[in-house]
């Protein structure tokens, strides 16, 4: 869908925060296009987890022949008071325990800009709230009426499909205060699409039923585009930290709503099929704030965003801090991991180059906003797997010697990548011999 903003996508974006977000938007809303126009009663995997499919049909979208499995646990909107600050403003379920969203689902700085998305985690659920800033003639307001309307849901897999609805809904509730009809008949729409009831009210739901074997998120076309133009080469940089499984914390001032998305794609960075290698899945917290600061303390390992600079002075709660494109660390032993060598930049070609062949055979127009999960994702997780599957295959020979001639054949720097190659075969326990120059240590 070429246009005259395809040039400038919203992570590379200097215009102002409005026209950010609309494009980020109007991104969004070509899914809609998308999933409508496939065939009706396609089952997928997570329909077999649910009771029925729901059409959301309360949400005044112009897209409601949609179905999909959901499993929405609360819906509520979240207010600014010029005397108590954030504040839970309404909810559904009325007794949902929703400490602390007040903070998550309206990002702190977000009074510096008009318009917002965020997606967080609350204990085990995630959510997606919509912001808005409307400036008012009040007095007692201080001259801006500042309101979210969020959902959670037990995935963040689906989350995107009400974006539509939720930003229409927190016009609503800035133009006329305490009207809540459709956001009561939205929940009741969905309040009983939960796989299995659950006793009282608490938010905090086991994952295990709900199928999680994927994970993925429904994003706006060219997110991954737009991740790669906008960390360029820096990608492997991340693509290392983030396959050491190490804490990155992504940092930039609101709006947040494209660092989210920034979250997800590191994720996807670190996938692989090699069985004998369990694969543990980076947790995407998304935003996070100071109230965040206990629960990140206890992570091993996670990928987040904040626009709270405070953060960089607690280099305890991270080991990899990302402002904007300047991506640092203070843990020594990963400080070489951030200099890019040959072989970062010809996996970067190559990466380039697979995107340029997949646009060729759809016939996609290059200066087009395109889809490109599944070339960066395939590209990643073969890449995954051949270090993987080198590293088990030397630890299955008699005298487990990793030479120059692996590495070079796993995509990797005999010398720059060593450090790298020794904390990934710590971490999953691999016994290989790294050999660099005739000298050797065990590993």
């Amino acid at each position: 869908m070429a246009n005259d903003t395809s040039e400038k996508t919203p992570l590379l974006d200097n215009e102002d925060d409005s026209s950010e977000y609309r494009r980020s938007r109007e991104q969004v809303k070509s899914l809609y296009l998308k999933a409508s126009s496939q065939r009706p009663g396609i089952i997928g995997p997570e329909d077999l987890y649910c009771r029925n499919t729901i059409n959301i049909s309360a949400s005044n979208s112009n897209f409601q022949d949609i179905k999909e499995a959901d499993y929405i646990v609360a819906i509520f909107v979240v207010a600014f008071d010029t005397r108590t600050g954030n504040i839970i403003e309404w909810c559904k379920p009325e007794d949902s325990d929703l400490e602390g969203v007040e903070f998550k689902a309206m990002a702190s700085g977000s009074h510096t800009i008009l318009k917002d998305f965020i997606y967080f985690k609350k204990d085990n659920l995630y959510g997606l709230s919509c912001f808005e800033n409307m400036p008012v003639e009040s007095e007692l307001e201080r001259g801006a009426r500042m309101k979210s309307v969020g959902i959670l849901a037990t995935s963040y897999t689906s989350l995107y499909r009400h974006m539509q609805f939720l930003e229409n809904q927190v016009r609503h509730q800035l133009e006329t205060p305490g009207r809540y009809d459709q956001l009561k008949a939205f929940w009741e729409d969905r309040k009983g699409s939960l796989p299995m009831s659950h006793p009282g009210r608490s938010l905090v739901s086991p994952m295990t039923e709900i199928p999680r074997a994927d994970m993925r998120i429904t994003h706006p076309a060219g997110c991954f585009s737009q991740f790669l133009k906008f960390f360029g080469e820096q990608i492997f940089v991340l693509w290392k930290y983030a396959l050491l499984r190490r804490r990155i914390l992504f940092f930039s001032p609101p709006p947040i709503g494209v660092v989210c998305y920034r979250v997800y794609c590191a994720c996807c960075l670190a996938r692989h099929t090699i069985p004998e290698i369990p694969e543990k899945p980076l947790k995407p917290h998304f935003y996070v704030n100071i109230a965040d600061i206990d629960r990140l303390e206890t992570e091993v390992s996670y990928l987040a965003c904040t626009t709270e600079k405070i953060f960089q002075e607690k280099s305890h709660l991270y080991d990899v801090y990302v402002d904007n494109q300047n991506v640092e660390t203070h843990i020594p032993s990963l400080q070489d991991m951030l200099r890019l060598n040959d072989s970062d930049r010809d996996k970067y070609s190559k990466l380039l180059n697979q995107r340029s062949e997949e646009l060729y055979s759809r016939d996609i127009e290059d200066d087009e906003v395109a889809d490109d999960e599944q070339v960066f994702i395939t590209f990643f997780t073969e890449q995954n797997n051949r270090i993987f599957q080198t590293l088990l295959d030397v630890a299955s020979t008699s005298d487990r010697t990793l030479t120059m001639d692996h590495m070079r054949s796993m995509g990797l720097d005999p010398i720059r990548d060593r450090q790298f190659v020794m904390d990934l075969v710590e971490l999953h326990g691999i016994d290989v011999m790294l050999v660099i120059d005739n000298p050797c240590c065990g590993v």
